[in-house]
């Protein structure tokens, strides 16, 4: 694979920052390096403390790496941008707008009128299924539905990458599979360019493509998995899968050794 061909280009990031407990620089991040084609979902997942959440944030912007360069479309980027839509695993919802407002934020920006801003928001809040919830504020929704509504709101900007912190670990297990399974609709009916980071191993081999593994701090790619599974995907399905199955175990060797059990959905 060429590496400067696809959607998303990151290459060589390296990533310390200052420990006050030992008065020197910690590495995070060593000459990471990942390709995210047009329309392909890839998830990150690694030991916790990798850097996988510091290498997203270099992604969207909002942090800045030591050396090591991140491209989208063919356009290098060094801070926060409309081409790239981020969900956090805390919802990042302003609590003083509604549903509606939320998701019409991002076209309001780039100076949308208030017909258009209204249509793309009822196109996307119906999308992720939360028709006649526009006028509730976040405070009134369940934890899936406010990372719904977060979803909607990054969709609504037209990104040319949707990047994911961990965006269902909040929720319970049943709703967690819920909205997985949601996703993996709305990627494929939107075409979405996904980076997902995740600590689950279930969860990437689900939603994926393809799933690059981190090392232990600092984080560096030690694989970069195909997963050759049919879409779409449901979990009573894939699980009698056999090859779900093996998948999950090979992953679960390479982050914690040949002995290791598949860990279960999260």
């Amino acid at each position: 694979m060429n590496a400067a061909a696809g959607m998303l280009s990151v290459q060589g990031i390296c990533k310390s920052h200052f420990d006050p407990n030992t008065g020197a620089q910690a590495e995070v991040l060593d000459s990471v390096s990942i390709t995210v084609n047009d329309h392909e979902f890839v998830s990150v997942i690694g030991p916790s403390g990798c850097g996988k959440s510091t290498l997203l944030r270099i992604v969207a912007g909002l942090d800045q790496p030591n050396t090591g360069d991140i491209s989208v479309a063919g356009k290098r980027v060094s801070r926060p941008g409309a081409d790239r839509g981020m969900v956090f695993q805390e919802y990042a919802l302003f609590p003083w707008k509604t549903t509606q407002a939320n998701v019409e934020f991002g076209p309001l920006l780039k100076g949308a009128g208030k017909d258009e801003r209204a249509a793309t928001a009822k196109r996307f809040i119906e999308l992720v299924g939360l028709k006649g919830s526009e006028q509730k504020y976040p405070h009134q929704l369940s934890g899936g539905m406010r990372q719904r509504a977060a979803v909607a709101r990054a969709l609504a900007n037209n990104p040319k990458i949707l990047l994911m912190d961990e965006p269902f670990a909040a929720v319970d297990a049943m709703t967690r599979q819920r909205l997985q399974e949601e996703l993996t609709a709305i990627s494929a009916s939107e075409r979405t360019t996904v980076l997902f980071v995740t600590h689950a191993i279930e969860e990437a081999v689900f939603l994926s493509d393809r799933v690059v593994v981190l090392s232990d701090r600092p984080g560096r790619v030690i694989a970069d998995m195909k997963i050759e599974l049919d879409r779409p995907r449901q979990w009573n399905e894939l699980t009698r899968d056999a090859r779900f199955t093996d998948y999950c175990a090979q992953l679960t060797r390479l982050l914690y050794g040949a002995n290791a059990v598949p860990e279960s959905r999260q």
